[in-house]
């Protein structure tokens, strides 16, 4: 199955299992102030986990939520991150029922064909100090679900992650972990769970890209290492406790929670390690490609940039967002205006952002048609940022140009960057391709430059 029939797939096993179809919320929470922009698939659901209010359409819901997480712009350019992505979930308020709920989900995935013997998971230990017990009922279910499937299940004790990169997966096949890979709570962890909040274990799915994958310099492979050999596919909360003054206590009406990203299910279907290949970004590389004639697998970074930039852009403005220099509008402007810089290391000197909006509008057609119905609008607010942001390209190499004969230091880069608009990692890389001299300790210039600009910008906002 690809990435489109995953995602229809999922609401429809979980509508035949009672759960009702609800409607995605939009990217921008404007009822919530706490964040910019919807980044978890429960998140426009806490007021029912909270229990503030119940649900019109009942106790058991499913839906694909897309989301943005804009903290991770930086990240993106490996295999597995993106900012942009969609969470399939489904809840079960004030329901307790752990092996129904990691029987469906694993039901589900044989259903789209992930190899179940790939599957390695995590769960909560339990903590004696605060007077919370390991997490038999999560523990009891995956080995009873693995068993069903003719899976072994060795339950494994690791402790905390440091204590995994040590000791390593020792035959397991579900993991013990501490309270900082497997407690939820919207503060993180047990010591941040805000008091009068509901909170609880959760258990982690992870899908196994193959030894070959690890990276050994972050020590013993298992599943919560960042050594890359495993990607978490899946998360199961269940929230069994309130936090009060005195500690916690369990909840009269429990629920679960879960989360999975379809790019990553998608990717686990396939037995790909490269979220890049699936069906809902792909078409963009493979067009990238076609204007471009570079190819992905020689320098696959731009490309993924590229393509996840200008889809989260083009969803972001399908929800209302126009670039600006703050907050929503801000964002919506760096994603491409980076799209930009990356394409000009493809060598796109012609504008780019119409075409692969129309790609994005037709992978998501059936789902999202009003990206097809809004789509030269979109295409317009995302090609007018493009040719603006052009334009301050060139003036930034004209001014460059002027700096032919010396050596370009941290200085010269801040002021590119803070008067003309200039991109330091695109001025960097043009002062290399021009054969410019480049102080070596450009990178420290550039930061004390920047860190006086922020000191002057604090004072100024204080009147000092």
């Amino acid at each position: 199955m690809d990435a489109q029939e995953i995602r229809s797939a999922y609401l429809a096993f979980f509508a035949a299992r009672g759960h009702a179809v609800i409607e995605r919320a939009p990217l921008v929470l404007r009822e919530d102030p706490t964040t910019l922009f919807t980044g978890a698939g429960m998140q426009p659901l806490m007021p029912y986990l909270l229990g503030v209010r119940p649900h019109a359409a009942g106790r058991l819901l499913v839906d694909s939520q897309p989301c943005l997480r804009s903290q991770d712009i930086d990240e993106v350019g490996d295999r597995r991150h993106t900012t942009f992505f969609e969470m399939l979930g489904n809840w079960s308020l004030g329901s307790a029922d752990v092996e129904r709920q990691v029987r469906w989900f694993v039901d589900f995935l044989a259903l789209v064909g992930v190899d179940l013997a790939r599957l390695y998971v995590t769960c909560f230990r339990g903590s004696a100090e605060h007077g919370i017990p390991r997490d038999d009922a999560a523990v009891q279910a995956w080995v009873t679900v693995f068993a069903e499937h003719g899976i072994e299940a060795p339950v494994v004790d690791v402790g905390s992650r440091a204590d995994g990169d040590r000791d390593g997966m020792r035959g397991g096949r579900v993991f013990l972990y501490d309270a900082e890979e497997n407690w939820w709570s919207r503060g993180g962890g047990l010591e941040g769970t805000p008091v009068g909040d509901p909170c609880g274990p959760d258990s982690e799915v992870f899908y196994d890209l193959g030894p070959e994958l690890h990276d050994p310099s972050t020590g013993e492979p298992h599943p919560a290492s960042e050594g890359g050999r495993f990607v978490e596919i899946g998360n199961q909360v269940f929230m069994r406790y309130r936090r009060t003054s005195e500690g916690f206590v369990l909840l009269d009406e429990p629920s679960i929670d879960f989360g999975g990203g379809l790019e990553r299910i998608a990717a686990a279907a396939t037995a790909t390690p490269d979220v890049f290949d699936v069906s809902l970004l792909r078409p963009l590389v493979d067009r990238l490609e076609d204007l471009s004639g570079r190819t992905y697998e020689d320098d696959p970074r731009p490309f993924r940039v590229i393509a996840d930039h200008v889809r989260a852009a083009t969803f972001l403005a399908a929800d209302g967002v126009r670039p600006s220099n703050k907050a929503h509008g801000y964002v919506l402007r760096r994603l491409v205006r980076r799209a930009v810089v990356h394409a000009l290391r493809l060598g796109l000197e012609d504008r780019f952002v119409d075409a692969l909006v129309a790609v994005v509008a037709e992978s998501y057609r059936d789902a999202y048609p009003n990206l097809v119905e809004q789509h030269e609008e979109l295409s317009g607010v995302l090609r007018d940022e493009e040719s603006r942001f052009r334009r301050t390209v060139h003036r930034g190499l004209r001014e460059l140009d002027r700096l032919r004969g010396t050596t370009v230091t941290g200085d010269h880069l801040f002021v590119l960057a803070d008067t003309w608009g200039f991109p330091v990692e695109l001025a960097v890389d043009e002062v290399r391709r021009r054969d410019m001299a480049l102080a070596a300790d450009w990178q420290e210039g550039y930061a004390e430059q920047r860190a006086r600009q922020q000191a002057r910008s604090r004072a100024a906002a204080s009147g000092e």
